[in-house]
């Protein structure tokens, strides 16, 4: 996915994937996934895709910052 923030472009298959985390199988209307990437630039950025009865109905980018990327590392991907 391709996403345009404050003139910069976001993409998930140029960035370095960091983790993921996902809940429910493919198709579920409840499921959904979150992958937390790298652009070149160094900033970090989550991308989430799920059901339309999830937490992340559709598909989205979210800059984040570096203490949150590390924080969402912990939280979701064993070391």
């Amino acid at each position: 996915m391709r996403k345009l923030i404050d003139k910069k472009v976001y993409n998930t298959e140029t960035a370095e994937a960091l983790g993921y985390v996902y809940s429910g199988e493919f198709g579920q209307a409840d499921g959904y996934e979150e992958r937390l990437f790298m652009a070149k630039s160094g900033q970090h950025f989550i991308y989430s895709v799920g059901g339309e009865e999830s937490k992340h109905p559709g598909a989205t980018i979210e800059l984040v910052t570096k203490a949150q990327a590390k924080k969402w590392l912990k939280e979701n991907c064993a070391e």
